[in-house]
C-alpha cells in the first residue's frame, strides 16, 4: 500500500524545520509554530478539540494549546513527524490514508506557498490520482456554501460534477488533483485552477466561501 499521507508528513515535517518557527503560512494568521501546534493536537489531544467548545473550559484549554504552540519548537515538529500515537485510528495505515492524504498536503502548501518564489511541485501521478480520489469524496462538502454549479475537470484523471447549481449557472473548474484540492478547500488565490462560466457565476464563486469554514 503507497503510504501517500506518510510521504506528506515526512515532507511537511522537514519544512516545518527548514523554516522555524516564525514563518508566515496561508491559515489565517498562523505562524509555523501554530501549524505545527494544530497539527499535534489534532492528533494528540482530542480533549484539547473538544473542551474548546465547551464555554467553561475554553479558558483553561486556550492556555494548554498556547504552552504547545509556544514550547520547543523542534520538539513539536519531531512529534508531528513520528505520526499518531498508537491509541488513536490515524495510526493505523488505510484510516491514515483517508484522514490525512489531503490534510497533510494542503497545509505542506500552506507553508510553502507563503514563501517567496514558490512554485507548484511536480507530483507523481500516484499521488495526483490519490488527491482526485480524495477530492471527489468531500468536494461537495467543501463546494456546499457556492451558488453556482461546480464541475471540476482533472485532466488525465476525469470529471466529476460537485455542485448542481443554485442561484447562478455552473462554473467549470479546470486544472490538476493538486490545484483543484487546493481551490476546494479555500486557498483560491494560490491555486493554479482555470475558471470557464459566466462572468456572473465566476464572480459569485470566488466570493463564496469553500471548504470546511
Amino acid at each position: 500500500m503507497t503510504r501517500h499521507a506518510q510521504s506528506e508528513r515526512l515532507r511537511l515535517s522537514d519544512e516545518l524545520d527548514r523554516l522555524g518557527p516564525d514563518e508566515p503560512t496561508l491559515c489565517g494568521g498562523w505562524q509555523t509554530r501554530d501549524l505545527a501546534a494544530h497539527l499535534v493536537i489534532r492528533e494528540r489531544r482530542p480533549d484539547l478539540l473538544i473542551g474548546g467548545a465547551i464555554p467553561f473550559l475554553s479558558d483553561r484549554v486556550r492556555r494548554r494549546e498556547r504552552a504547545i504552540t509556544h514550547g520547543d519548537y523542534a520538539a513539536l515538529v519531531d512529534t508531528f513527524r513520528r505520526g499518531a500515537p498508537a491509541w488513536n485510528p490515524m495510526s493505523q495505515p488505510k484510516v491514515d490514508e483517508l484522514a490525512n492524504t489531503i490534510e497533510f498536503f494542503v497545509h505542506h502548501e500552506d507553508v510553502r506557498r507563503a514563501q517567496p518564489g514558490w512554485e507548484p511541485r511536480d507530483l507523481s501521478t500516484a499521488m495526483q490520482g490519490a488527491l482526485w480520489t480524495a477530492l471527489r469524496r468531500s468536494a461537495r462538502l467543501m463546494f456546499r456554501k457556492s451558488a453556482t454549479g461546480i464541475v471540476l475537470i482533472a485532466e488525465g484523471h476525469g470529471r466529476y460534477a460537485a455542485k448542481l447549481p443554485d442561484h447562478h449557472g455552473t462554473v467549470v473548474l479546470r486544472g490538476t488533483p493538486a490545484e483543484l484540492v487546493l481551490y476546494a478547500y479555500g486557498r483560491k488565490d494560490v491555486a493554479r485552477v482555470e475558471l470557464g462560466g459566466d462572468a456572473d457565476d465566476i464572480a459569485a464563486l470566488q466570493e463564496a466561501e469553500l471548504g470546511l469554514g
